[in-house]
């Protein structure tokens, strides 16, 4: 799959996202080690802490769907920034491939690549619980 095609998917599902208080809608596509693209979108709730992040919807999916492992994401918003995972979702995807790479893209498509290890160097990992 090219960048530009796992942009796309992120892209269709940030056109799903319910952002009503932020207005940022956010979208993001997992492309796992089985080959399939899993998706999210945020979910905005008036009680702020219910909402849920674009990366960790597609996390969600992509467990449900029995993956464990991905080798690169995408994640794009409605902003004119760069946009890039929050500090939870890069915990959270650090989980599944410390190894993983991010495509974090603006709102027309183009992206800056990063890796996971680059965006979250010292995560909390199963050692650190040794």
């Amino acid at each position: 799959m090219t960048d530009e095609e796992l942009i796309a998917c992120a892209r269709a599902a940030r056109d799903k996202a319910y952002a009503p208080y932020s207005r940022y809608q956010v979208g993001a596509a997992l492309l796992g080690a089985d080959g399939v693209v899993y998706t999210g979108c945020n979910v905005e709730s008036a009680a702020f802490g219910a909402g849920l992040c674009a990366e960790r919807g597609a996390v969600a999916q992509a467990v449900a769907a029995g993956c464990r492992h991905f080798t690169k994401a995408a994640v794009i918003a409605s902003g004119k920034g760069i946009c890039t995972p929050c500090g939870i979702c890069r915990q959270l995807l650090a989980e599944f491939g410390a190894d993983l790479e991010i495509l974090c893209c603006r709102s027309d498509g183009s992206y800056v690549r990063h890796t996971l290890q680059t965006l979250l160097p010292f995560s909390f990992d199963v050692g650190a619980m040794e």
